[in-house]
């Protein structure tokens, strides 16, 4: 492997990808993912509190600085609407 390979892909490596919508870091501050904490504290609610945040950042998204983040966190938390149901779907 040639030098200038090897160093851009150790750049890589060293760089850690903080990823804002699927796994932000100040959202597991103790081991314990936010989602599940207001997935277990809201019960039956849960559903509806997906669903506000995803008005929430379909609401906001063109009014801040990084509009595509706020789509891709109301699509991340409308897929987990979608299986909130799925999982509930008595039928």
């Amino acid at each position: 492997m040639r030098h200038e390979t090897y160093m851009k892909a150790k750049l890589k490596e060293d760089k850690k990808v903080v990823d804002m919508v699927n796994n932000p870091p100040h959202y597991n501050q103790t081991g314990i993912e936010c989602i599940h904490a207001i997935s277990a504290a809201t019960g039956d609610g849960f559903k509806h509190y997906l669903q506000g945040n995803v008005m929430k950042y379909l609401w906001r998204f063109d009014y801040k600085d990084k509009p595509l983040q706020d789509l891709r966190k109301a699509q991340w938390y409308l897929n987990c609407l979608v299986e909130e149901v799925m999982a509930n779907d008595k039928s």
